[in-house]
């Protein structure tokens, strides 16, 4: 896979780029990881990239030429253009999942100053954000969501790594402990030492249950519950009532 990322701090990525899962699958090649300052392709001459509202205003709109000449340079047949945008729909697991199953190469503008150009729209495949929340520029948006896809690809780290993280099934992962078996009077739970196979992954599943109940109600409204889970979450919640 090949994510090209449109910013005006290419600089911003060297640390991302260099270190641990993300420069592993570089080396690799897993991912070819390219970031690309579209100032280079600004016809202003004082080399600006935005410019007041139309209308009047405060702050400074990034103006379409710049972008959209950009995109025609390293857009191909195949690309998949996302603008990261705070109007965009929420990322999250399974959007990292089909990027990964539908794309050879993703594109990600980062946005700056107050906003962009409304026309810049009609140049990107999708609209995406990392939350309710507004930051400086995209580059945080991109590293994020490059960071969740490229994990993903095969050959960075193993399939049963990422397996069992919170979102991969739906649910919230469930507790994890190592060594020492017992820290200020805290101890593993001892179904966990047992070696019983069986009885660890009812245990794990039952706690990861339980969490996404307590914490994340909201990701249980839809699910396709099994029988083994029903059953669980009825003994969580008869279990929680008790308290």
């Amino acid at each position: 896979m090949k994510i090209t990322i449109l910013t005006l701090f290419p600089e911003f990525f060297d640390s991302f780029k260099s270190t641990s899962i993300i420069r592993k699958a570089l080396e690799k090649g897993a991912v070819e990881l390219e970031c690309i300052d579209y100032r280079q392709y600004t016809l202003d001459k004082h080399n600006h990239v935005d410019d007041t509202p139309c209308g009047g205003g405060v702050g400074m709109l990034l103006m379409v030429q710049p972008i959209a000449d950009c995109l025609k340079a390293v857009r191909q047949e195949d690309s998949h253009v996302i603008l990261l945008t705070p109007q965009g729909k929420v990322f999250h697991q399974k959007m990292a999942h089909d990027y990964v199953q539908r794309y050879e190469h993703l594109i990600l503008i980062c946005g700056h100053y107050e906003g962009f150009d409304e026309r810049i729209r009609d140049y990107v495949d999708e609209e995406v954000s990392i939350g309710d929340f507004v930051l400086t520029g995209g580059e945080i948006g991109a590293m994020t969501i490059s960071d969740a896809i490229i994990r993903l690809l095969e050959g960075v780290i193993t399939k049963e790594s990422h397996e069992d993280d919170s979102f991969e099934n739906g649910l919230l992962e469930y507790p994890q402990y190592t060594r020492p078996i017992e820290y200020d009077g805290k101890k593993v739970p001892e179904i966990l030492l047992s070696g019983h196979h069986e009885n660890i992954r009812k245990w794990r599943l039952k706690e990861s249950l339980r969490k996404t109940y307590i914490r994340r109600p909201d990701l249980l409204e839809k699910r396709a519950f099994t029988k083994e889970e029903k059953q669980f979450l009825n003994e969580i919640i008869e279990e929680n009532q008790k308290k």
